[in-house]
C-alpha cells in the first residue's frame, strides 16, 4: 500500500494535516506514506517515522533561481521531482485545494485520487473522487473529513497530532514559564508592541519567567518589545520549529496571535490562549480542549484582511483581559 499526501503549506495547515497522517497509519499500518510539502514542511516532518519520503516542491528556491538564470538547475530538479512522483500510488490524497497541488495530484501515477470539490483556483480537474468541503469547520475535522469520503475509518472522539520527534533541550527556567509568540505573517493579526511589553511585566509580576520567541525577520519586532521588558528572555531567531516543539512541552502555557506556531503549540499539548483579529478561531483556532480564545465579534469581523489601518479587533483586547485568563490556568 502507497499513499501520497499533499499538502504544502503553510505551517498551521500543515499541523492541521498531522491528525490525518495518524488516521491514515492506524488504518494501514504497513502503508508506505509519502508527503509533498514546501520548505516549511520539510523542516517540521523531517524525520518523522509515520512518513516513509518528503518529497520538496520548491516554492522559494526555484523561482529565485529562475530570476539567477539558473534555468538547466531547475528544468533538471523539476523533472527530477516529476519522476518521484511517477513510482505508483494506491492513493493520493490532496489535502491543499489549490491550482498548484492539483497538477502535482494530477503529474502523480496513483490509482484513487481524492480531493476537494470546492478547492479554490479550479483545483478539482485532477481527481477520480470530489468531496465537498465545509469551510466553516475547523481545518482538522475538514481534513479528517476527506479522509472518511475516501472509505479511510476516522475516530473523530480520539484525534491525535502526531508530532515528530524534537530534541530534548534543557532550557534553564527553573520557574514555571509562558510563551509568548507576538508576530505574525499578516499584518492585521498583530498586537501592539506596547501591550506586549505590558503583559510581560505583569506576568513577571506574578511570579513566571516570560520568554519571547519569534524568527531572525521578527528579531527588531520582537527587541523593541523585550527592551521595554528587560527581564523578559528574548529567543527570537534562536529557535527552529523542532526546539519549538521542546520549549512549548515545558511550558505553563502558550500566549499568541494567530499563527503557525499558535498551532504547533496546541499539538504540543499544553494550553493556548490565543489573540484573534481578522480571522474565525471556529476555523482556524487552536484545535482541542482546554484553549482560551480571545474575540471580540465586531461586526467586522472575520474580515480576511491582511492589513488593516484601525484594528478595532486588536485594540480592543487589553492586558487584563489576558492576566485573567493567565489567572484561570
Amino acid at each position: 500500500m502507497r499513499i501520497l499526501m499533499i499538502k504544502l503549506s503553510s505551517l498551521g495547515d500543515i499541523i492541521h494535516t498531522l491528525p490525518a497522517l495518524n488516521a491514515l497509519k492506524k488504518a494501514y499500518p504497513q502503508a508506505e506514506i509519502d508527503w509533498v510539502t514546501e520548505e516549511v514542511g520539510m523542516e517540521l516532518l523531517s524525520g518523522h517515522p509515520y512518513i516513509n519520503q518528503l518529497l520538496l516542491y520548491k516554492r522559494y528556491e526555484w523561482p529565485e533561481a529562475l530570476k539567477k538564470g539558473s534555468w538547466v538547475k531547475v528544468l533538471k530538479e523539476v523533472v527530477g521531482f516529476k519522476d518521484q512522483l511517477q513510482k505508483g500510488y494506491n492513493l493520493v490524497i490532496d489535502f491543499q485545494g489549490l491550482l498548484k497541488s492539483a497538477v502535482i495530484a494530477w503529474l502523480a501515477r496513483g490509482n484513487k485520487k481524492i480531493g476537494f470539490a470546492n478547492g479554490r483556483e479550479g483545483s478539482h480537474f485532477s481527481f477520480h473522487k470530489k468531496y465537498k468541503a465545509n469551510y466553516n469547520e475547523h481545518a482538522v475535522i475538514r481534513y479528517l473529513k476527506l479522509l472518511q469520503f475516501a472509505g479511510i475509518p476516522v475516530d473523530f472522539n480520539e484525534i491525535v497530532f502526531s508530532l515528530p520527534p524534537a530534541p530534548a533541550i534543557d532550557f534553564k527556567l527553573k520557574a514555571p514559564y509562558i510563551v509568548i509568540n507576538p508576530t505574525a505573517r499578516w499584518p492585521s493579526k498583530m498586537w501592539f508592541k506596547e501591550k506586549w511589553a505590558a503583559l510581560g511585566k505583569d506576568l513577571l509580576k506574578l511570579g513566571y519567567k516570560v520568554v519571547f520567541t519569534g524568527a531572525k525577520a521578527d528579531k527588531v519586532y520582537v527587541d523593541a518589545i523585550c527592551s521595554d521588558c528587560s527581564s523578559a528572555i528574548n529567543l527570537a531567531g534562536k529557535t527552529n520549529l523542532k526546539s519549538l516543539i521542546s520549549l512549548y512541552k515545558q511550558a505553563h502555557l502558550i500566549i499568541s496571535v494567530d499563527t503557525g506556531t499558535m498551532h504547533l503549540a496546541a499539538a504540543a499539548g499544553n494550553p493556548v490562549i490565543a489573540l484573534f483579529g481578522p480571522t474565525a478561531p471556529w476555523r482556524t483556532g487552536p484545535f482541542g480542549k482546554g484553549h482560551t480564545v480571545i474575540y471580540k465579534s465586531l461586526s467586522c469581523q472575520p474580515c480576511f484582511r491582511k492589513d488593516c489601518k484601525d484594528k478595532a479587533c486588536l485594540k480592543d483586547i487589553e492586558v487584563e483581559e489576558i492576566i485573567e485568563a493567565v489567572k484561570r490556568y
